[in-house]
């Protein structure tokens, strides 16, 4: 027993780490840094441009990637080796960025690509051990865990970091600029440092294998595709992915346009900064919160309450006017952004096949990579043909509606029982390379 929690602390360890990148280097210092310092010379509205042309070209590559990856690591049973190579490949990069200098546009959107599919790529493994490290009865808790540890570590070391850029003669730095190229490099080493338990404890089980006659990315592209037709034989794993796929696309979008809203309504840059780091840390206690409250009412209905909270913010957000109402919706936002991701992954891994979890998770990725795509999308078409974003962030409300639709169709149970069902149909196969 004691052995499971200390993988289990291990695993969670590694969203501490990890989530630096996502809070400082995604969400925070880098697009200014980049605005400001890297693509300095550039004609005006150029540098937003490229900026946005680096996040899709990311986020393209693992839409792509994922499943692929999750195909191939079930197939090898090398989830382990497949996390430490993407994670390398995100704290390099990471740690790279602190060379990026004035005029490095190009080399700076490199390493953001790069560091972004480490980030992302690696993920994908990682949350393919949560069943492993975790029992059915477990997941909700340990998943929530996660998410709590990664609000914890993102936002410890994006404090330190912002007091850095503020304040960089406090540390015996001679300016913002080399403040801000550490921030970098200190992602990179926090990442790698908090990485080492899960790396160190985790072992994985050669499971469910056929026998090796072709490549890797041959079977990766097969398995996908047997996958793509089997799909059908999981009813509730479908519907589940349709409806996250819709209610997280108005996550992702609140998530991503808010700062930019904000700034459009007259709030200063120091208190969309500060609303920032409130998230953060109110996600902390909340996203344990609803870990617990799955347990008494179920992951499901939790889920709703976190949902329909979403529904209220985006109304909210349609009549805010200051920065003491940013600051409110920013804490209602803490409160169950990581509830919502926790629980979502948590019923999602009850219901997939033994055999086939980075495959599963693949697509459960895929899904809320995609869902970075049309929320923003309506939110600027809408903003365009009314003249007001505030009509674009209402439009949101559709997102969690129809999501909550179709979430009543998911039966959990049932979801269980057709993945252990299939599983057994599949047996267990030993592993023969060839």
């Amino acid at each position: 027993m004691e052995n499971k929690k200390k993988l289990q602390r291990s695993w969670m360890m590694y969203d501490f780490g990890n989530s630096a990148f996502a809070t400082t280097i995604m969400a925070a210092v880098l697009p200014v840094y980049y605005s400001n310092v890297a693509a300095s010379g550039l004609e005006e509205g150029l540098a937003t441009s490229y900026w946005g042309y680096s996040q899709s070209i990311s986020v393209l590559f693992v839409a792509v990637l994922a499943p692929i990856l999750g195909a191939i690591s079930d197939f090898s049973a090398a989830k382990k080796k497949f996390l430490q190579f993407f994670a390398f490949m995100g704290i390099i990069a990471s740690i790279l960025l602190a060379f990026v200098g004035e005029g490095d546009y190009i080399l700076a959107s490199i390493l953001f690509i790069v560091g972004s599919i480490g980030f992302s790529g690696g993920n994908i493994f990682y949350d393919g051990f949560l069943p492993e490290v975790a029992e059915k009865e477990e997941m909700d808790r340990v998943s929530s865990g996660g998410f709590a540890y990664g609000y914890i570590g993102g936002g410890v070391l994006l404090t330190i970091n912002i007091l850095m850029i503020l304040n960089p003669h406090w540390f015996g730095l001679k300016d913002t600029v080399i403040a801000t190229q550490l921030s970098f490099a200190s992602v990179g080493i926090w990442w790698l440092l908090f990485s080492i338990p899960l790396f160190k404890n985790i072992k994985e089980e050669k499971k469910v294998i056929v026998e090796k006659d072709k490549s890797y990315i041959a079977i990766g592209f097969s398995r996908v595709g047997d996958t793509f037709k089997q799909i059908k034989q999981y009813k509730q794993v479908l519907i589940f992915l349709l409806a996250f796929w819709l209610y997280n696309d108005g996550i992702s979008t609140i998530m991503r346009m808010a700062t930019i809203y904000g700034a459009e309504i007259g709030i200063a840059g120091n208190d969309l900064i500060v609303a920032l780091l409130i998230t953060q840390f109110v996600g902390i206690p909340f996203t344990f919160f609803f870990g617990w409250l799955a347990s008494k009412i179920t992951a499901k209905r939790a889920l709703y309450i976190t949902l329909v909270t979403y529904m209220v913010i985006t109304v909210l957000g349609y009549f805010m006017t200051s920065a003491f109402h940013f600051y409110a919706l920013a804490i209602a936002v803490g409160m169950v952004q990581g509830g919502a991701q926790s629980l979502s992954r948590s019923i999602f891994g009850r219901m997939i096949p033994q055999n086939k979890h980075a495959e599963f998770f693949g697509f459960y990725g895929i899904s809320s990579k995609f869902a970075a795509i049309f929320g923003p999308f309506l939110f600027a078409f809408i903003g365009q043909i009314t003249g007001n974003s505030r009509y674009g962030i209402l439009s949101l409300i559709f997102f969690f509606i129809a999501g909550i639709i179709l979430l009543r169709f998911v039966d959990v149970d049932k979801g269980i029982q057709e993945a252990q069902q299939q599983t057994g149909l599949e047996g267990k196969v030993e592993v023969k390379p060839k």
